[in-house]
């Protein structure tokens, strides 16, 4: 049984079913022509019987004529039978014709009271006669005594002879076969083949579309791998045959070429991450070596070298002020690309996840009373400790408030922070109804170095994310284009 659920075996069954088919319809092509030939013989054989019949009424009569007989309608002669008989022949012992239904070969009176018949010789358009060789030394007398048999299609003749006190006469009866007849008997079986070769050819097309197609499929899926697309896969993989299990080995392998692919991939930016980040690092190393030396300058300056008059007073502290900001924003730059390139290690232990948040809300609190922004925070009761370090929590949070802080700094609005336990977990809902995230932009805000902002490096959302992974947590954005941000974070409960 295994055998024939496969390819070949399908093949094999299908091509035994069609001969099995044809052959059948074949025999049963060959019953209805037996049946039909034998139908013609018996109807052919009655007609003949019926024309001896009425030949013998009027041979025996010496009052009615064949022609009377018929038009009276005898028991034995019907509709069929005048339809099929073309002529009854009465001949006598001289080869004369006494009688006929046609009017040409009757005898004819003269004008001085003698008879003239038609000679059987003088016939020259009989039908072949059927089985000659039956009438003995008589058949010479015939002229439609052929050798051979007459063709189907052929008129026929056949003769009896009969004894009388004036001799051996003859009762010769003429069927008419139908030539269209014969011709539509013969196109019966051209028809049923033709119908055969019709229906053999609509399932050979069939087939051939049904077993090349997976071929079809399988050349398109390859051509596609070869110009790159590994993400393609070949239909039909529910077979159970030879094309089906091909099928199912060639998804195998692209699927496995498009894991390795994206796996060097990964591989590859891992190593380019790795060569910046040792460049970086050991740049950031040697920028701020200068950056101290210029921030402890600029303390000393503001100490020794102050102005007396006030006026140049107020602009000293503004300029060296502005100068001691840049250099932190700097410096911290410098000190998050630093915290992203290295591995975290954070040290773990149970705090209170509120005191983290609200030490990094008070940062912003000013800045936000000056923008116009509220701040609401919201914890449920019992809330757990969670797993955690509290410095790179806080460095989370900071990041957090401060982008939406950021995001509402034109237009004021309201900073939502929620904490409330979840299935094992301590959820941290922060939103803001600043200006929001385009939708093509949500799947690249964790990417290092990704930012819309004119100012930043782009490491602050990929820490985030970064020191939520080290914290067995995971972390959730949704926004909208300009209806604010909501960011999800979920941690271990201790």
């Amino acid at each position: 049984m295994r055998f024939f659920n496969t390819f070949r075996g399908r093949l094999l069954l299908i091509l035994l079913f069609l001969l099995i088919a044809t052959l059948s319809v074949q025999y049963y092509l060959n019953i209805l022509n037996e049946g039909e030939n034998t139908r013609l013989r018996e109807m052919n054989e009655a007609s003949v019987v019926a024309g001896f019949s009425v030949g013998m009424s009027a041979l025996t009569s010496e009052n009615y004529r064949v022609q009377d007989f018929i038009s009276q309608g005898t028991a034995n002669f019907d509709e069929g039978d005048r339809r099929r008989i073309k002529d009854i022949l009465i001949i006598d012992n001289d080869w004369r014709i006494t009688d006929s239904l046609n009017d040409e070969y009757l005898p004819v009176q003269d004008d001085d009271g003698s008879v003239t018949y038609k000679t059987l010789g003088e016939l020259t358009d009989l039908p072949p006669l059927i089985q000659p060789e039956r009438l003995g030394e008589d058949a010479v007398n015939f002229p439609n005594a052929r050798s051979g048999v007459p063709a189907k299609d052929e008129d026929e003749a056949h003769v009896l002879p009969v004894e009388t006190s004036k001799g051996r006469w003859y009762v010769m009866v003429l069927l008419h076969n139908d030539p269209t007849a014969a011709a539509r008997r013969a196109a019966m079986p051209l028809r049923f083949t033709l119908a055969i070769l019709l229906v053999s050819t609509l399932i050979t097309f069939y087939l051939v579309w049904r077993f090349t197609r997976p071929i079809s499929n399988l050349s398109n899926a390859a051509r596609a791998v070869a110009e790159g697309d590994l993400s393609v896969r070949v239909p039909n993989s529910e077979r159970t045959d030879e094309m089906g299990r091909l099928a199912r080995q060639f998804n195998e392998m692209t699927s496995e070429l498009e894991k390795k692919s994206e796996l060097e991939a990964k591989l590859q930016q891992a190593e380019k991450s790795a060569v910046v980040g040792r460049l970086g690092s050991a740049i950031a190393h040697e920028i701020r070596n200068p950056l101290n030396y210029i921030n402890l300058t600029l303390d000393h300056l503001r100490s020794k070298y102050e102005p007396e008059d006030p006026a140049k007073r107020g602009a000293f502290k503004k300029l060296t002020s502005q100068l001691k900001s840049e250099v932190a924003r700097i410096n911290q730059q410098i000190s998050d690309f630093l915290n992203y390139s290295r591995p975290a290690r954070a040290n773990l232990r149970p705090i209170d996840a509120r005191e983290v948040v609200e030490d990094s809300l008070r940062i912003i609190e000013a800045e936000a009373v000056e923008k116009h922004i509220r701040i609401a925070l919201v914890e449920k009761e019992n809330i757990s400790k969670v797993m955690g370090d509290p410095e790179f929590l806080r460095s989370v949070f900071n990041n957090l408030f401060i982008n939406a802080v950021q995001a509402m700094e034109s237009t004021g609005g309201k900073l939502n922070v929620k904490i409330s336990p979840d299935n094992g977990f301590v959820r941290f809902d922060i939103s803001d109804t600043g200006s929001g995230i385009s939708e093509e932009n949500i799947p690249k805000i964790f990417e290092p170095y990704f930012s819309t902002k004119e100012t930043g490096t782009g490491l602050g959302l990929a820490i985030v994310h970064k020191i939520v992974e080290v914290h067995h947590g995971s972390i959730d954005v949704s926004s909208a284009q300009g209806s604010g941000t909501s960011f999800t974070i979920k941690l271990p409960k201790a």
